[in-house]
């Protein structure tokens, strides 16, 4: 098991832990480390919303976002597809959405992608105030 199987209980699409794993507090993330991934989730996000979290394993802050982000995080794991974006290790996936989408480059930051574009992304503490239901 890699650090990000312990980390977060999963490492793919194919790894989703259904109720059992939403009832235990992990999330089903899909870990994003390819720039394929990204016309993927443009193309999905015409039928469903997308979520790309892009963390920074090294800061402080970013854990803690990321700790009270899997603690608030209420949506059903069909509701949206939550993809984890390691930027430490993936940087050059992180600058290509910022192209890709328009969106300047922070950390942490959650991107809602639907119908192709980002329709609302915040950064650091204003993560958790975001009301991801709406965008569902």
């Amino acid at each position: 098991m890699g650090l990000f199987d312990k980390l977060f209980n999963a490492s793919s699409s194919a790894n989703k832990g259904g109720d059992a794993a939403k009832s235990s507090g992990e999330l089903s993330w899909i870990d994003l480390n390819t720039m394929e991934q990204l016309e993927e989730i443009k193309e999905r996000s015409k039928t469903k919303p997308q979520f790309i979290f892009k963390h920074s394993t090294r800061c402080g802050i970013s854990r803690m976002v990321m700790s009270q982000f899997k603690k608030d995080y209420q949506l059903e794991e069909t509701a949206a597809d939550l993809y984890y974006l390691d930027l430490l290790n993936h940087r050059n996936i992180s600058n290509a959405i910022a192209e890709q989408f328009n969106v300047m480059h922070e950390s942490p930051q959650l991107l809602v992608v639907k119908n192709g574009v980002v329709v609302k992304h915040d950064s650091h503490g204003a993560i958790n105030n975001l009301k991801l239901e709406t965008y569902i």
